[in-house]
């Protein structure tokens, strides 16, 4: 039973929209009873229902709890050509929730900034041994990024300024610079 997101496009994709939360849909599970979850996906929490060996659980999480937005390249029996897929990762790999699944690479890239923007989480990368990192660098909570050099040439001030300013070099003070000490100072008064 899938509600609140459904397949768009073909059978090969699965998408859920990221604007229409709270969302309920079923996820595979290799140990749970019939290989299948549901979940149910809010804003600020996420609750995983399953059986377990007849005995039926429910994980109630914070949204905060999972390490962040993941995109990895998976692999569906099915097909043959590699699927990108967007993720909600967790520490738990066991814990992991697909989000939306694709062959076609622009569209997953999109999802996946769209699901970190949406539920405040990070971005992450799923490398080749399955281990996640941060694609961008960061300090805290802030992507820190070389600084790019200023553009003058659309600038609103550009049409105030004249741009001999921006050749003209400050001037030097150097040794040989006369310095006045000791002197009288004459002021000019009426």
């Amino acid at each position: 039973m899938r509600v609140g997101g459904c397949p768009a496009g073909s059978s090969r994709v699965e998408r859920l929209d990221p604007y229409a939360l709270p969302l309920r849909f079923s996820a595979s599970d290799a140990a749970a009873d019939g290989r299948v979850r549901e979940v149910e996906l809010h804003r600020e929490r996420v609750i995983v229902r399953r059986r377990l060996n007849g005995m039926r659980m429910a994980l109630n999480m914070p949204v905060a709890a999972f390490a962040g937005v993941a995109l990895r390249l998976a692999r569906v029996e099915a097909s043959a050509t590699p699927m990108v897929a967007v993720v909600l990762a967790h520490r738990d790999p066991g814990l992991a929730l697909p989000l939306f699944v694709s062959a076609e690479a622009e569209e997953a890239f999109a999802e996946w900034r769209t699901w970190g923007q949406v539920l405040g989480l990070p971005l992450l990368v799923t490398e080749a041994d399955g281990s996640l990192r941060d694609p961008f660098a960061r300090m805290g909570g802030v992507r820190v990024e070389r600084p790019r050099p200023r553009r003058r040439r659309r600038s609103a001030l550009k049409r105030r300024r004249p741009s001999i300013l921006m050749r003209r070099a400050p001037a030097k003070l150097t040794a040989s610079a006369p310095v006045y000490r000791g002197e009288r100072e004459i002021i000019a008064r009426n």
